[in-house]
């Protein structure tokens, strides 16, 4: 089957043979695909391989034909982001996310949107840790892992923002202890339903509980970017 003109965004790329590149591409129509870009290591290829670089809008065509595609052609749509120092490093978190989380060829245009946005975002340098979590909480949406943030999953009561709360990925928020260092305050789940940013302390569990809840969804394992961005 022939793509034409299918906005992406290239979010991991290995050598694959002596001159090819083996890449997985978010797309806004299939979802993720896995694409040869055959030639593009050659001295003279007419496709470049800096062409490919992560967090430039793309247009591909390519021949989509079994689990991969081949590439036809590339070209930028717009400015490429310019994501650097920890914004560099957070949006190779985000790639690492989308590859591990999503299937290929699952088509997911909330989740292409949500991530442009994100890399937006990242560019006009809004605060980093902040972004980061709207992200992970709209991709859990988007894969319809959606997080229960305003209720106490125990008895369907609304949350108390000044109680403590465990956040169970099976289940929502549950009574924790205060001091649990997986405990994460009521007004910080609110704050994170309702899209406002809470303080340092409130982002710091947010971070956490994110971790435990991706984890979950990724069968126990952890991400590389994890270790990296610590």
């Amino acid at each position: 089957m022939r793509v034409e003109q299918q906005p992406a965004f290239v979010l991991h790329a290995r050598p694959y043979r002596e001159t090819s590149l083996l890449m997985e591409c978010l797309t806004r129509d299939h979802g993720r695909i896995g694409v040869v870009a055959r030639g593009v290591r050659k001295e003279r290829a007419r496709l470049q391989r800096a062409q490919l670089e992560p967090f430039q809008r793309l247009e591909l065509d390519l021949l989509l034909k079994g689990e991969l595609a081949t590439l036809r052609s590339a070209e930028p749509s717009g400015a490429a982001m310019r994501l650097v120092g920890d914004a560099g490093l957070a949006g190779l978190y985000l790639n690492e996310l989308v590859v591990r989380l999503t299937g290929r060829q699952d088509p997911n245009a909330d989740l292409f949107e949500r991530y442009e946005l994100t890399l937006r975002r990242m560019a006009a340098r809004e605060p980093l840790a902040w972004t980061l979590r709207r992200f992970e909480r709209d991709m859990l949406d988007s894969l319809g892992y959606a997080l229960q943030l305003d209720v106490d999953a125990s008895d369907g009561e609304p949350l108390d923002p000044d109680a403590a709360y465990f956040y169970d990925p099976e289940a929502g928020a549950v009574p924790g202890r205060a001091g649990d260092a997986r405990s994460v305050r009521g007004r910080d789940l609110l704050a994170l339903a309702e899209d406002r940013s809470p303080d340092s302390a409130g982002l710091a569990s947010l971070r956490r509980m994110m971790r435990q809840v991706i984890a979950f969804h990724l069968g126990g394992g952890e991400l590389r970017a994890w270790r990296v961005l610590k």
